[in-house]
């Protein structure tokens, strides 16, 4: 019989080696760009609200010159002033369920918004599945470089943008509406739902970095065929200064 004590050592080592792999790598760069969102979304609520507050309080003072408002009027402006800050407040706010990817937006900020997506996404999924979404996370620094200077109608772009925005979300929500205990059963082809996800998602990044590596090409040929025509064009050339 294993030693209780045994058992205990090995689950806590397991605790802090799954702890320190969520903060290495491509979830700890995830975790670092979601603050930084979370960071300027805090930052535009309090401009928001130190506006809200700022015209409560004009408001009343030009209402005081008018009309004497008197201590329930002042304590009415700072209750209303506190209502419209926590309604702010409240507001901004992130979802507690996973967000959506909006199509009529920016390819940066498509790329921005599935970024935050993937990376509140993958808590809820299994160990090999956050492993495919910490891949995914890896590649979004080129992915937005890429797209961001390709116009949103191209069609490389809108093939990623799908991907972003519907597939890759629609598959993990459909996985999350599959009850727990029926996700280890195995299909036809004697798969369980966990791997179908994995390899799902494992299709989604391949795509995503096909997309990426055509359209890397597509600059790499422009810029030698710049390249060849200033030699071609200048070559051998006096250019008076």
């Amino acid at each position: 019989m294993t030693d209780p004590r045994v058992n205990q050592t090995l689950e806590r080592f397991e605790r802090i080696t799954n702890q320190l792999d969520s903060r290495d790598g491509a979830a700890r760069d995830a975790a670092r760009r979601e603050r930084q969102r979370l960071n300027r979304s805090l930052g535009q609520a309090l401009a928001r609200i130190a506006v809200a507050v700022g015209v409560i309080s004009l408001v009343t003072i030009i209402i005081g010159l008018i009309v004497p408002i008197g201590m329930f009027g002042f304590l009415a402006a700072v209750g209303l002033a506190i209502g419209v800050a926590a309604l702010i407040g409240f507001g901004s706010q992130p979802a507690a369920t996973l967000p959506q990817v909006e199509e009529d937006v920016s390819n940066a900020q498509m790329v921005a918004q599935f970024d935050s997506y993937v990376f509140r996404a993958r808590k809820a999924l299994p160990k090999p599945a956050q492993a495919e979404m910490d891949r995914i996370s890896s590649m979004i620094g080129g992915l937005k470089q890429t797209l961001e200077r390709v116009p949103t109608l191209d069609p490389a772009a809108q093939d990623a943008r799908r991907l972003m925005s519907r597939h890759i979300p629609g598959l993990v929500d459909r996985y999350l509406n599959v009850p727990q205990a029926y996700r280890g059963e195995t299909d036809g082809e004697g798969k369980t739902v966990d791997q179908r996800l994995v390899e799902a998602l494992a299709a989604g990044r391949q795509a995503l970095d096909d997309i990426g590596e055509n359209l890397a090409k597509q600059d790499l040929l422009a810029f030698e065929t710049q390249g060849r025509f200033i030699q071609s064009r200048y070559n051998d050339q006096t250019i008076d200064s």
